[in-house]
């Protein structure tokens, strides 16, 4: 059950208007892909892309040499990213991110963007996304919370602490002053954390 409730099959054809999201701005488009550079393994690596959307970061980390599984509940996004990703290492299945429809498969890589605050129990919903990847495996959340009036999203700080009990190391690294990330300046915080997996 999601906090934020939103039609994203009827947001679909308009997502990647936005210029973070469809990342058509080759300057927003190269910036998402130097983070993502120093997030992901340099070698190519098994990336699971949860609330992929129309696909834009999974196709950066397909050009970056990775395999990628998306997952998304929406169809109208899924066919959109298929779509982008065509004749990629990539493949898309309908679901919810919150429980991944992965079987027994374990990944190099979980990548989340703007997705952990608009589910219920975050905190158990990271446990299950720990329990995704294998060994030295890493967990990559960009969130943030959003707007000055009615604010919306996860405090880093919160996040460091639910992150805490699974062990690990946790970095962090602020992103509300790139504005080229966000295609203009934003007064709001965002972020991302990376967490590596240190069991055997």
């Amino acid at each position: 059950m999601s906090r934020a409730v939103v039609d994203w099959d009827a947001e679909a054809a308009t997502f990647d208007d936005e210029p973070d999201h469809g990342l058509r701005d080759p300057r927003v488009r190269q910036a998402w892909a130097e983070r993502l550079r120093g997030w992901l393994p340099e070698r190519p690596s098994d990336v699971l892309d949860l609330g992929c959307g129309t696909g834009s970061l999974s196709l950066l980390a397909a050009e970056q040499g990775h395999r990628v599984t998306g997952v998304d509940r929406s169809p109208a996004m899924i066919e959109l990213a298929r779509a982008k990703l065509a004749g990629r290492d990539a493949v898309f299945l309908l679901g919810d991110a919150g429980v991944p429809p992965v079987g027994e498969q374990r990944f190099d890589v979980v990548l989340v963007r703007h997705l952990l605050w608009a589910l219920d129990d975050p905190g158990r919903v990271l446990r299950r996304w720990w329990g995704l990847l294998g060994r030295g495996g890493r967990l990559v959340l960009v969130e943030g919370v959003w707007g000055v009036v009615s604010p919306v999203g996860i405090p880093a700080e919160m996040l460091i602490g639910l992150l805490a009990p699974l062990g690990g190391t946790v970095r962090v690294e602020r992103l509300s002053e790139e504005a080229v990330l966000w295609g203009r300046d934003v007064e709001d915080e965002r972020y991302a954390v990376v967490a590596v997996g240190d069991r055997p």
